[in-house]
Formats: C-alpha cells, structure tokens, sequence
C-alpha cells in the first residue's frame, strides 16, 4: 500500500510542478486537470506519459496534444522536470491577467521548468487576436522575456501587426 501511494504523490508532484511554471498569476493557483485516453508511469526513469486525446487545463489554460511526457530528473541532480508535448499540432490557449488571449501552436513544445524556457518546434505559431509570429522555430526565455523566431532556410518568419491591435495594448 506504502508503494501505491508514493506513486501517487509522484505522480501529482510532477504533474503540479510541470504545468504551474507555465501559467500566469491567477492560474497557478487553480487545480490541474489532465485527461488523457492513456496515461503510463514509469517509476524507474521518474516519467508520465499522456497519449491519444490530451486535453489538461489549468485556470484559463487549455492544451492540447497527442502524447504529453513529463519527466522528473534524478533526485539531487539540482535541475527539473521538462515537459515535452508533441501534435498535428499541440495547441495552447490563455488568458493573461490583462484579459488579452494567447495562442500558439507547433508539432513539438519542450517546457524546461529549471531555465524556464519554452520551444516551438515544426510549423510554430504565437498569436495574440490578429498578431502573429510564425515560424519553424520559435523559443521564449521566461525569465528574460526574449523570444526568438527562426525559418527553416525554406521558409522565413512571418510577422503580422495589426496597428489598431498595438494602440488598444499602449493605452492598457
């Protein structure tokens, strides 16, 4: 029974860890639901893994994907968990405290919660109501608020401002 429930308490740290790292104010004190039509723990390499019809939501967070792997690096190592959410594509959707909308999108999103830095990868897209960046690969730097956006040398990166959208965000 000790057994089961250390799995248990396992399981709900990393999920909790995982995803509130990614949310903002309001939301990081909300529950994390995570459904899934499959879920597997493999206790020795300390990861979970969600398949097929991924849905987790957090406050105003909704993702989507197919599989969502979520991995605990060995105790004392100092470093933590990644998260790693692959689709056709991964959506996700917020609301920040401003109540503006965010979207984004990409076939492959790596969370790494230790350098709190986030990757788009393969057909990336982050979008705020007509604004947008798209590209192959787009990666944000949470701590340093940077982002970064690169084409593939097939595509460019395409940025789209919407001017009235820019003025509605100064007078906020």
């Amino acid at each position: 029974m000790k057994l089961t429930n250390n799995k248990i308490i396992l399981l709900a740290v990393l999920i909790m860890t995982s995803f509130s790292a990614l949310a903002l104010k309001d939301d990081t004190n909300q529950p994390i639901n995570i459904v899934s039509d499959n879920q597997s723990l493999d206790m020795e390499k300390s990861v979970v893994t969600f398949t097929d019809n991924v849905s987790i939501t957090q406050g105003s967070i909704l993702i989507k994907a197919n599989k969502v792997v979520i991995t605990r690096p060995p105790e004392n190592s100092g470093k933590k968990e990644t998260v790693e959410a692959f689709g056709t594509p991964v959506t996700f959707h917020q609301k920040l405290d401003n109540g503006k909308p965010v979207d984004g999108k990409a076939n492959k999103v790596h969370y790494d919660l230790g350098t709190e830095f986030l990757t788009l990868t393969d057909n990336a897209e982050l979008k705020q109501f007509d604004s947008k960046i798209n590209g192959q690969l787009i990666t944000y730097d949470v701590k340093k608020q940077q982002l970064k956006a690169n084409g593939n040398g097939k595509s460019r990166v395409t940025t789209v401002l919407i001017p009235s959208q820019l003025q509605q965000a100064k007078g906020k």
